[in-house]
């Protein structure tokens, strides 16, 4: 069971009493800051409930799984999302 981001609006509309349209428009908002953000290499925290950052791949050999030949992957990055205290406890409480 999962909530897809139409689920997620219409729920936080609910809570908190606002529109679809402005919870929305709030959610686009948070999402350009973190992608923004963390693109930048900073690291974004919410005390308790998460933290996002960027992390450094090195580059290393790998192989295709097709041929079996050998094949150098590049370094890049990715994105490494820790769950907080809060989160963790809502989880293990079910």
């Amino acid at each position: 069971m999962a909530m897809n981001r139409s689920e997620l609006v219409s729920a936080v509309a609910e809570k908190s009493g606002n529109s679809q349209t402005a919870v929305n428009g709030v959610l686009d908002a948070v999402f350009e800051v973190f992608a923004n953000s963390v693109s930048n290499g900073e690291k974004i925290t919410i005390p308790g409930w998460m933290a996002v950052e960027r992390t450094d791949r090195a580059a290393r050999q790998g192989r295709n799984p097709q041929t079996g030949e050998t094949i150098q992957i590049a370094a890049g990055h990715s994105i490494k999302l820790t769950a907080g205290s809060k989160l963790k406890a809502a989880v293990s409480k079910k």
